[in-house]
């Protein structure tokens, strides 16, 4: 069935796509979402013509993920109806296992937006709920003919989307969810109580490890031994006595790094920070039958002083070194990414939310250059001295979405005559871009690298934490956190991202008097209270931060908060509902 068949919505959208594609002006009446959907994809640079076929690969044994949604699925397939197909996506999201024939064939295993543009499985990821795509919304020609419908799946213990269930068919536009959205609703249920069963056998099976290793040899001495599992850290009482605060962050991201690796642990090289005085053996802890990594058991041992300590695990992947960065999927990712287009001598744009680091990564990826640098913000013209890009001194352009046109069309007429010139620019996507500045985005699109938001990667706050407070003053204590504390941390949506969360430490940093761990009642209102359950309007916003200030002033009174706020009772409670505050 055509486009034009299935919905006279549909075919008015198809048409609309076309005129995207060929340059001419659109219908007043087409979506915003949708339009800046196919704007993603021509900025990235992704074919719409594209026909790559590709396979799909074998999960890795050792993806949790994977293990857990297999067997699920396996059950699940039969229930596929004809020309339709179930697909499990990683957290990137690349299709780690596929069952079916669904139609639009196989364009490649890789669904980020960078490589196939709109679908659903990368938009469940970024909204962080169930999502479709129908036919024309897709970038795609192969896949205007294709609905889809994905829902996340979610870390039991943290809330970390892990990938998608996807379901896709053939273009169905009627009213309602899509027809497959049940079956993928319920495997994605499936699939995270399947996670969270292992979870809790793995938890069983680290704490064996440990109480056998910490036992030592018999002797009656209790050991020095931490375990970890990439969530959870248990320190025996020497350990405590043995080592130091960041000694234990240097082995949390270690085994973060490694549990995460879908390469065997063979030979790692790394050294624990200086003046550790002790040294670490580890152990893995695999899960009995399949054999994969549930954790890591670190036996520690004393050493002399000044002696240079060297472990059997590998070195935290840190690209920008010295600076906050991250371990996660996302972050490694974007950064290699960055790292290898850095080492040709052609223009590189590095894109992503404000605060999201891209100038702390571009000067990284400079090294000891010394750049020509403007920032666009403080002002919009370049003012660059005659030739200075032509005798190859790099220019480092920040804020290039506030460039003045005038500068825009000499950049984009430079870039024609001089495509490999040594330029570094970031870019914070906003309002749409004038025709001059999109055809710059487009000139510099294949050599682009989105940097994720700090809502996207969560696992990396706590290995942040430490690298953005300030150094502490003599004798006074690192800061620390509690687990409810983190836990808040990590579900904030981070909207000012790396900006918002140095703030938030340099302040508590240097005006908190308790002593202790940071507690979460210690947290700003809307990050100790954690997101609302749904996107709120300016005025929601306003008035469940009211809400909440007033519950703070009242010590949680519900009664009393009401009379201050001047609302009954039954008004608070179901407002209260509503926010989730």
């Amino acid at each position: 069935m055509t486009t034009a068949e299935e919905s006279p919505a549909l075919l008015l959208l198809s048409q609309a796509r076309q005129r995207f594609l060929t340059g001419r002006p659109l219908p007043a009446d087409v979506p915003d979402e949708t339009v800046a959907a196919w704007r993603r994809a021509r900025f990235l640079g992704v074919r719409h013509d594209v026909r790559r076929a590709g396979s799909v690969d074998e999960p890795s044994a050792g993806s949790a993920l994977s293990a857990a949604a297999r067997p699920v699925l396996e059950r699940l397939a039969p229930a596929l109806g004809a020309r339709s197909a179930l697909l499990l996506t990683d957290e990137r999201p690349r299709v780690l296992w596929a069952a079916g024939d669904g139609p639009g064939g196989q364009v490649g295993r890789d669904l980020a937006e960078r490589e196939v543009g709109h679908n659903s499985a990368a938009l469940a990821l970024r909204v962080r709920r169930r999502a479709e795509v129908h036919g024309p919304e897709h970038f795609l020609d192969v896949w205007q003919d294709v609905s889809a419908v994905s829902v996340p799946v979610f870390a039991p213990e943290s809330g970390r989307p892990l990938g998608t269930i996807t379901v896709t068919s053939e273009l169905c536009a009627g009213e309602g969810p899509h027809p497959g959205a049940a079956l993928a609703e319920a495997a994605a249920a499936a699939v995270e109580a399947e996670l969270l069963a292992r979870s809790r056998s793995a938890e069983r099976a680290l704490l064996d490890a440990y109480a056998r290793a910490a036992r030592g040899q018999g002797d009656g001495q209790e050991r020095a031994v931490v375990a970890l599992d990439g969530r959870n850290r248990l320190v025996s009482e020497a350990a405590v006595r043995l080592v130091s605060p960041q000694v234990l962050e240097s082995l949390e991201r270690g085994a973060r790094a490694v549990l995460r690796s879908a390469a065997p642990v063979v030979s790692y090289d790394i050294a624990l920070p200086e003046g550790a005085g002790c040294s670490a053996e580890f152990r893995p802890v695999r899960e009995e039958g399949s054999g994969r990594l549930l954790g890591i058991v670190a036996v520690l041992e004393p050493v002399a002083a000044g002696t240079e300590v060297r472990t059997a695990l590998g070195a935290v992947p840190r690209v920008v070194a010295g600076r906050p960065g991250g371990s996660s999927v996302p972050w490694l990712h974007a950064v290699g990414r960055a790292t290898e287009l850095a080492r040709g001598s052609e223009p590189l744009l590095l894109t992503g939310e404000r605060g999201s680091g891209k100038a702390t990564l571009a000067r990284e990826l400079l090294g000891a250059t010394e750049p020509l640098v403007r920032d666009a913000a403080e002002s919009p013209e370049l003012d660059l001295p005659d030739g200075e890009l032509t005798r190859g001194r790099p220019l480092l352009l920040r804020h290039a979405e506030r460039l003045a046109q005038s500068d825009v069309a000499a950049l984009n007429t430079l870039l024609d005559e001089r495509p490999d010139v040594r330029l570094l620019a970031t870019y914070t996507p906003g309002s749409p871009p004038g025709p001059c500045l999109q055809r710059l985005l487009d000139t510099l699109a294949a050599r682009s690298v989105t940097l994720p938001a700090l809502r996207e990667r969560p696992e990396d706050i706590r290995e942040l934490l430490p690298a953005l407070a300030p150094r502490p003053a003599g004798g006074t204590p690192p800061l620390t956190w509690t687990l409810d504390a983190l836990r808040a941390l990590e579900r904030h949506p981070w909207p000012g991202n790396l900006t918002e969360l140095a703030r938030l430490v340099r302040t508590l940093a240097e005006n908190r008097r308790a002593a202790g761990p940071v507690r979460r009642s210690e947290l700003p209102d809307p990050v100790r209270e954690g997101p609302a359950v749904r996107p709120l309007s300016p005025m929601e916003h306003a008035e469940r931060t009211a809400i909440l200030q007033a519950l703070r002033r009242n010590g949680g009174n519900k009664a009393r908060t009401a009379a201050d706020l001047g609302i009954a009772r039954a008004t608070l409670y179901r407002k209260l509902r509503e926010y989730r505050a």
